[in-house]
């Protein structure tokens, strides 16, 4: 793997967006994967190179995290590859841990809040629980 560009489109669909415009200006022959840190980056990158009249999910391979909703739909699209979830109901956990603190209960030195893998395989059982 070739890192050929890396910029920050600040987790917006927007920002995302307007950096694959340019990255693709700049590099469209050598774009043959993209990985954003968050699914609206990776949806604005989806636009633009559906713009460009590239195959997003196809002939460029497309990645990110959070594992919402319109994610999980791009994945059942074919334009996006994966999305790999970041639980964002770990809310619950932090206060029952937290209680359990203050009243004094021994604590495990892990707890582990569970995330999964969305791709093509598993997207369309998820999409409904996805938020």
């Amino acid at each position: 793997m070739k890192i050929i560009a890396s910029q920050d489109a600040n987790f917006t669909r927007a920002e995302g967006q307007k950096v694959m415009e340019n990255i693709i200006q700049a590099k469209n022959k050598e774009i043959t994967a993209v990985y954003a840190h968050n699914d609206e980056m990776a949806l604005g990158a989806i636009a633009a190179l559906k713009a460009a009249g590239m195959n997003p999910g196809k002939d460029v391979m497309v990645i990110s995290i959070d594992g919402q909703k319109s994610a999980l739909q791009a994945i059942i699209a074919g334009e996006m590859n994966a999305t790999v979830e970041c639980n964002p109901r770990f809310g619950p956990i932090a206060f029952d841990t937290l209680e359990k603190h203050f009243r004094g209960e021994k604590l495990p030195a892990q707890i582990i809040n569970e995330d999964r893998f969305f791709d093509a395989s598993n997207a369309a059982q998820f999409v409904n629980e996805a938020y």
